[in-house]
C-alpha cells in the first residue's frame, strides 16, 4: 500500500519555477498528467484510516474501442471518485474488461478465415490458446482510451473475467447455486443465432422492421366435418354467414407449420365455438400422411386480428410456447443448430402417425416429442427459407391459400452474427432468477438500494416480478466452461473439478464434460466482489464490499445491474452497491439514437483531439440531467473549451501580478468588500456543490462551478481588483483561484492539475491529493450586498450602452438618489473603473431624456441630452422593434399551427421555437431601450 499522500498545504511560499505557457494546450497537458498519475500509483487505494469509497466499473468487452456512451459513464464515475478523494476518502474504482464471449470468438474465427483456416481445424484447446494469443497482442485497447479521458482507475489491479482466480468463483458460484437447486437443465425456448450457433441474451437481439408477408392458409376439418360460419359487424348484425369445411390462420412463417401442435382460438369467440375440441389438417406434406391437431381455446389469439386463430408452434415461437405450455401441447422442433430442416430420425410417415397418435391424447414423453422429425422426406436438409417457399408452393397448388399480404414485420436480429434469430426449442442451463429476485426486491423496497432517478423504480420491479428463468449457457469454446459432466445413462454431475465429479459418479463410470460455456453476463454479475478476490475472505473484500455507487446505462438494467444484485445477495449476503445510478444515452445533435447504419455516430477520441478531454467530460457531466437523454452539441463543447482557455488566461493574469498558489487551507484574513465579497461566493458554490453532488445532480454541480468560475471570478472580481491589488488581495486571489481548481477538478482534472502544481512549487503534493474546500468564513451579507449592488449596476450600465448604441468605454454622468451615497463611496474606485461615470451626482437629474436604470428598487438617471441624438436613436429603435415584432408574430403563428407542429420534421418545429424565442428577446430588449429614453 501506497505511502499516504499530505492532506494540506505546507507552510511557506508557494513559487513557481517556471512562467506559465501562453496558449492552453490539452493534448499536451493529458499526456503529462495521465503519465505521472498513474506512475505515482495516485489512483490506488492509499488511506487505511480513512472511511474507503468504491465503485466498479461496467467492465467493457476485451474486443471494445472507446464509443460515446462509455465517455459518458465513465466520466460520471471518474467524476465521482474524485470528488470523494478530494474530501478524504480511500477511493477504489475497480477496472477490468469482460471477455465477451461471443464477440471475442468471433474476432479470432475471421482473423483465421483470413488464412484459410476455421475454428474447426483446432482442438477446443488449441482454439482458447489462440484466443489468449490475440488478446496479449490485440486485446484490451480500449483501457488505453480510458485513459485518455483521465479515468483515475487503479490501473494496478486491472480485472479480467477470464483471470484464474475470477474463474474460480464463476465456478464456485455453479456449483452452489446446483447444490441449492437455484441452477437447473431444462429444454426451453431459447434465441438461437443460426450463424454462430449459440443461444443468446434478449440484449443481444436486435428488432427491426423490415418488409414482409403474412400468408392465409385453410386447415381442412378433420373427416370432411363442416360448421356454420358467422361474421358480425360491430352493430352486432350478421355480416358473413357460410358453411365452410376448415379454419382459416394467418401466418409471417409458413415453414413452421410442419411443427403445429393446435390451433387456437379465444375462448369467446363465437365463430369458432362449434368445432372447438375437433382437429383440423395441417395442410402440407403427404397427403395420405396429413397430420391432425387439436382446435383448443386461449387467451392469447385477439379475435379482431387476422382471422382470430392462430397456429401454435411451440418450438418455434415465444408466444406460441406460452399457450403450448398452458395447455400441455407438445412442441416440436423443426430445425438444427444453422435454422436448416431437419434431416434426422425416422421416416415422415412414421413420425407423423406418432403425432397424431400423441394428439389424439397418447403418452410421449419430452424427449421422444424432441426426437420426432415432423419434416416431411422433401423438405428435410433444406434452407429454412427454401423450404418457405417450397411450403407455401405446395399449399398454393392444392388450393388451399386464402391470400397473400404484403406487410411490415418486426424480425429479430442478431446483433453480432447478423441473421435472423430462429426461436428454438433446447437443452440449456437455467438459474432460477424468480427467487434470486426477492432480496434485491426487497433491498429497494426498503431503501439499502437507492435507485436514481427513482422513476426506474417501476420498471424495475415490473420486470422483477414477472422474471424468467435465466439462460446461462452458450455453444461457445470461449467462456467459462460449465462445470458439468455427463455419464453414459444421462446422470449429472455437477462439481468444481473434474476429480470431484468423478467422486460422485463413482470409480469406472466414464464421464464426459459438458461442451457449453456460460452466458458473459453470468460471470460479470460476480463483478462487484470477484474483483475483490472473492472467494477469498480477504482484507479488501471486508473493506470495500459493498461497493458505494454503481453508474450504469439503463439500458442493462436488467441484463447486469439486476444480476449483480441477485448474486451479490446471495452469495455475500448483502447489496452491491448503496445506489445504482441510471444515466441516459448520448444521441445525436437532432435526437435520432447513434447507429453505425444511420452513420450519425461520434468518435469521442476524435472529439478529445479537437476540444480537449476536459470540454469533452465537462459536456457530458454539465448535460446529464437525471432522466433525459443528451444530445451531441459541437457549439457547448467548443464552449466548454473557451471554459478552459479562460481558466488559463485568467490564470496568467494572476501570475503576472504576483498571485500565486496559496500557503493556507483556510480563508485569508480579509477587511476589503471585494475580498469578503468573494470568500462568500467560494462558500457558497462549495455548499451548492455539495448538495448537487449528494442527489447525484452532476448537471447542478457542474453548472455551479462553471457559473462562479466564469462568472464571479473570471469576469467579475479579477476586473473589480484591477489596479489595486495589495497584498491582502493577493493572498486572497491566489486561495479563491486554489478552490475553483479544487472544485473544478472533478470534471476538468487535466487543465486543474497543470494550474495547481504551475502556480506554485507543489510537485510532492499534485491536486488529486488535495482537499476540498470547507471555507471558515460565511457569507459576509454586507460585502455581498454592496458587491453585488455595484455588479447589477455595471451590468445596467453596459446593456443601456449597448442598446443605445454607446461605446463601452463612454464617460456619462449617474444621479443617484442621496441615500447610495454612503454604498459610492466605499465603491468609488470601482465605480470609476467599471462604470466609466464621469461624474457620480446626488442632485435631481435635469429634465430631457434620460436613461432609467433600475437596480435593487433604486431609480438610477443618466441624462442623453446632447449625449445621442434622442430623435433618431428613437426612430432607428422603433423601426428595429418592428421588425423584430413582426418576426416574432410570424413565428409565433406556425407554432400555433397544429398542422405545421405535427407535420414539420421535428427539427425544423425545434428551430422555429428557437428563432421565435430570439426574437421575441430582441423585441423585449428594444422595448425596454425605448422606454430608457422616456
Amino acid at each position: 500500500m501506497n505511502t499516504p499522500l499530505p492532506r494540506r498545504i505546507m507552510a511557506g511560499k508557494a513559487r513557481r519555477i517556471m512562467p506559465m505557457e501562453k496558449t492552453f494546450d490539452p493534448a499536451a497537458i493529458e499526456a503529462k498528467w495521465a503519465h505521472i498519475w498513474e506512475s505515482r500509483g495516485l489512483f490506488r487505494p492509499s488511506r487505511p484510516d480513512a472511511t474507503p469509497f468504491t465503485i466498479v466499473n461496467p467492465p467493457p468487452n476485451v474486443t471494445g474501442a472507446l464509443h460515446i456512451g462509455h465517455a459518458l459513464d465513465n466520466t460520471l464515475q471518474d467524476v465521482l471518485v474524485r470528488y470523494e478523494r478530494l474530501r478524504g476518502k480511500d477511493a477504489l474504482w475497480v477496472v477490468g474488461m469482460d471477455h465477451a464471449g461471443i464477440a471475442t470468438q468471433m474476432v479470432v474465427e475471421r482473423q483465421l478465415n483470413e488464412r484459410q483456416q476455421k475454428r474447426t481445424d483446432f482442438t477446443r484447446d488449441e482454439f482458447v490458446d489462440k484466443v489468449w494469443e490475440w488478446k496479449a497482442e490485440s486485446g484490451g485497447q480500449i483501457t488505453g482510451q480510458l485513459r485518455r479521458l483521465g479515468c483515475s482507475m487503479d490501473w494496478s489491479r486491472e480485472q479480467f473475467t477470464m483471470d484464474p482466480h475470477f474463474t474460480e468463483a464463476v465456478v464456485k458460484v455453479f456449483v452452489d447455486l446446483h447444490k441449492k437447486g437455484l441452477i437447473y437443465r431444462d429444454k426451453r425456448l431459447v434465441n438461437w443465432d443460426p450463424k454462430l450457433k449459440t443461444a443468446i441474451s434478449d440484449l443481444e437481439v436486435e428488432s427491426r422492421e423490415v418488409p414482409g408477408h403474412m400468408w392465409h392458409f385453410k386447415y381442412p376439418l378433420a373427416g370432411g366435418e363442416t360448421y356454420t360460419y358467422v361474421e358480425r359487424g360491430a352493430d352486432g348484425n350478421v355480416v358473413l354467414q357460410e358453411e365452410r369445411d376448415y379454419i382459416a390462420i394467418a401466418t409471417t412463417r409458413p415453414e413452421t407449420m410442419l411443427g403445429d401442435g393446435a390451433v387456437a382460438v379465444h375462448p369467446d369467440d363465437e365463430r369458432y365455438r362449434p368445432i372447438v375440441g375437433k382437429y383440423c389438417e395441417i395442410p402440407v406434406g403427404p397427403k395420405e400422411h396429413r397430420r391432425l391437431i387439436p382446435i383448443i381455446t386461449d387467451e392469447y389469439p385477439d379475435p379482431d386480428f387476422g382471422s382470430g386463430a392462430v397456429k401454435i408452434t411451440g418450438a418455434h415461437d415465444e408466444n406460441d410456447y406460452g399457450v403450448a405450455q398452458r395447455g400441455g401441447i407438445p412442441m416440436y422442433r423443426l430445425m438444427d443448430e444453422v435454422a436448416a430442416m431437419r434431416a434426422d430420425g425416422a421416416p415422415y410417415a412414421e413420425a407423423a402417425a406418432r403425432a397424431v397418435e400423441i394428439a389424439k391424447g397418447a403418452t410421449a414423453t419430452p424427449a421422444e416429442i424432441d426426437a420426432l422429425n415432423l419434416v416431411p422426406e422433401e423438405y428435410r436438409g433444406l434452407d429454412r427459407y427454401e423450404a418457405r417457399n417450397r411450403v407455401i408452393a405446395d399449399i398454393d397448388a392444392e388450393g388451399l391459400m386464402v391470400k397473400v399480404e404484403d406487410k411490415l414485420i418486426m424480425q429479430p436480429f442478431g446483433d453480432r452474427g447478423g441473421v435472423v434469430i430462429e426461436p428454438m426449442l433446447t437443452d440449456q442451463w437455467y438459474v432460477d432468477a424468480k427467487t434470486l429476485a426477492q432480496p434485491p426486491m426487497a433491498a429497494v423496497r426498503d431503501g439499502r438500494i437507492n435507485i436514481v432517478p427513482k422513476t426506474w423504480e417501476k420498471t424495475f420491479f415490473n420486470w422483477m416480478e414477472n422474471i424468467q428463468p435465466w439462460c446461462v449457457s452458450r455453444q461457445l469454446w470461449w467462456g467459462h466452461r460449465i462445470p458439468a459432466w455427463y455419464a453414459d445413462d444421462g446422470r449429472i454431475f455437477v462439481a468444481e473439478t473434474e476429480e470431484e465429479a468423478q467422486g460422485q459418479a463413482g470409480a469406472g463410470v466414464a464421464l464426459t464434460r459438458d461442451e457449453d460455456v456460460l452466458d458473459t453476463w453470468f460471470s460479470s454479475a460476480l463483478w462487484p466482489f470477484a474483483t475483490l478476490g472473492w472467494p477469498e475472505d480477504s482484507d479488501l473484500v471486508k473493506r470495500h464490499y459493498p461497493n458505494d455507487v454503481l453508474i450504469s446505462g439503463f439500458d442493462i438494467l436488467f441484463f447486469w445491474d439486476a444480476r449483480m444484485a441477485m448474486q451479490g445477495m446471495e452469495f455475500m449476503g448483502d447489496v452491491p452497491w448503496k445506489t445504482l445510478y441510471l444515466h441516459g444515452l448520448v444521441r445525436a445533435p437532432d435526437g435520432a439514437k447513434m447507429s453505425k447504419s444511420k452513420g450519425n455516430v461520434v468518435d469521442p477520441l476524435g472529439l478529445i483531439d479537437q476540444y480537449g478531454a476536459d470540454a469533452l467530460r465537462f459536456f457530458m457531466a454539465a448535460m446529464e440531467s437525471q432522466g433525459r437523454d443528451i444530445k451531441m452539441d459541437d457549439a457547448r463543447l467548443a464552449g466548454y473549451r473557451n471554459f478552459a482557455t479562460k481558466l488559463w488566461n485568467a490564470a496568467r493574469f494572476c501570475e503576472a501580478n504576483g498571485i500565486s498558489a496559496s500557503t493556507s487551507f483556510e480563508a485569508p484574513p480579509a477587511t476589503l468588500p471585494v475580498n469578503r465579497w468573494i470568500i462568500g461566493e467560494v462558500a457558497a458554490t462549495v455548499a451548492a456543490m455539495e448538495t448537487a453532488f449528494a442527489a447525484y445532480r452532476f448537471d447542478e454541480a457542474a453548472n455551479a462551478i462553471y457559473s462562479f468560475a466564469w462568472d464571479r471570478f473570471c469576469d467579475w472580481y479579477l476586473e473589480l481588483i484591477k489596479g489595486a491589488i495589495d497584498d491582502e488581495t493577493k493572498a486572497v486571489a491566489g486561495w479563491v483561484l486554489d478552490q475553483i481548481l479544487v472544485m473544478l477538478h472533478p470534471f476538468m482534472p487535466f487543465i486543474t492539475e497543470e494550474l495547481w502544481t504551475g502556480l506554485g512549487d507543489r510537485a510532492d503534493y499534485p491536486l488529486i491529493t488535495a482537499k476540498w474546500p470547507a471555507p471558515n468564513a460565511a457569507r459576509d451579507a454586507d460585502a455581498s450586498a454592496d458587491i453585488d449592488w455595484l455588479i447589477k449596476l455595471v451590468s445596467e450600465l453596459r446593456t443601456a450602452k449597448a442598446e443605445l448604441g454607446l461605446p463601452p468605454g463612454a464617460r456619462l454622468t449617474a444621479h443617484f438618489p442621496a441615500s447610495l451615497k454612503p454604498r459610492t463611496d466605499k465603491l468609488a474606485a470601482q465605480l470609476d473603473r467599471l462604470a466609466r461615470l464621469e461624474n457620480v451626482s446626488f442632485d435631481p437629474a435635469p429634465a430631457g431624456a434620460s436613461a432609467q436604470l433600475v437596480v435593487e428598487g433604486e431609480t438610477i438617471t443618466v441624462p442623453l441630452e446632447g449625449v445621442i441624438d434622442i430623435a433618431a436613436e428613437r426612430d432607428r429603435l422603433t423601426k428595429a422593434l418592428a421588425a423584430a415584432a413582426k418576426e416574432r408574430d410570424g413565428l409565433a403563428g406556425r407554432l400555433n399551427n397544429p398542422s405545421f407542429v405535427e407535420r414539420a420534421k421535428p427539427e425544423a418545429v425545434e428551430k422555429a421555437r428557437a428563432d421565435h424565442a430570439a426574437k421575441e428577446a430582441e423585441a423585449d430588449r428594444l422595448t425596454a431601450a425605448l422606454a430608457r429614453l422616456g
